[in-house]
């Protein structure tokens, strides 16, 4: 993601013999110059964005066709829920990325890759990118179903033969399926690298700092939405620890625990005290 290490020699006055500055070329040569110098790291963003693109939609065609296909062809050995659990919901992400990759090359300006516009295509593909949502949230679940089955012999044998056959990097499973949570989390640092080489003054401009922002609330949404899970799973789980549970369930109307602790309780008349555990959810006590 970083393209621009360094800073750009000609930010730098140009010497001439006698080592005075040359004031009279230095300012428009600067100037010229610098503005080649954003307009060719724009044009490595661009590259960048497009051929990670590209990287990823192969990588999810090996997914689908290497490990799902044959998969389906094995009923003794996988059910169509056991599939679910592991690939989730990639191969609807695969479908969405196609044509997200198609939308990037029609604005790809081949001539003058600098003045390409791609900012108005992650704004048209924000919504259809909420399924990552999805996908994210089940990744723990894939991971689990996957080490269990990974106990077994058989199963180890089958994905890596798989493996093979679809002439995939030498890479479990597992890690191929951290692909789609890695990459929208690479969106929003791509934006922003594009954004710091594209001049205010580019037809690009105003859609890359709202892609940028869009690209950010997704990310935060999404893990907003798995943070409400695992409250949900920890609420649930703390209620079936505790035997003989009277009233109705915490989750009717609570899905946040906030705080949890030890207190007196003093019954009057006599003034007894008992010490009890008090758990504090979002909408009871």
């Amino acid at each position: 993601l970083r393209v621009n290490q360094d800073e750009p020699m000609e930010d730098y006055p140009l010497k001439v013999e006698g080592g005075k500055e040359d004031d009279s070329s230095s300012g428009t040569r600067r100037f010229g110059m610098g503005q080649t110098t954003k307009d060719q790291m724009r044009t490595n963003v661009i590259n960048e964005i497009i051929s990670t693109e590209r990287d990823y939609i192969k990588h999810l065609k090996d997914i689908c066709e290497g490990y799902i296909k044959q998969c389906r062809k094995r009923a003794d050995m996988f059910t169509e829920e056991q599939l679910k659990t592991i690939f989730g919901n990639i191969e609807d992400i695969y479908k969405c990325q196609k044509k997200f990759v198609k939308a990037l090359e029609k604005k790809f300006n081949k001539d003058h890759p600098h003045l390409s516009e791609v900012g108005s295509c992650f704004l048209e593909y924000q919504t259809e990118f909420q399924i990552y949502s999805e996908y994210c949230n089940n990744h723990p679940n894939a991971c689990m179903e996957l080490s269990r089955l990974t106990k077994v012999n058989k199963y180890v044998y089958f994905f890596e033969a798989c493996r093979l056959l679809q002439k995939m990097i030498d890479i479990s499973l597992d890690g191929f399926l951290l692909t789609p949570v890695q990459k929208i989390c690479k969106y929003p640092l791509q934006l922003a690298e594009l954004l710091k080489y594209t001049n205010p003054q580019h037809r690009d401009f105003k859609d890359v700092e709202a892609a940028l922002n869009a690209m950010k609330n997704l990310a935060r949404l999404i893990n907003e939405r798995k943070r409400r899970l695992e409250n949900i799973d920890k609420i649930a789980q703390w209620q079936s620890s505790i035997e003989d549970w009277e009233g109705e369930d915490v989750l009717v109307r609570s899905s946040e625990l906030i705080y949890s602790g030890e207190l007196t309780k003093i019954s009057h008349p006599q003034a007894k005290s008992q010490q009890r555990m008090f758990f504090l959810f979002d909408h009871q006590l």
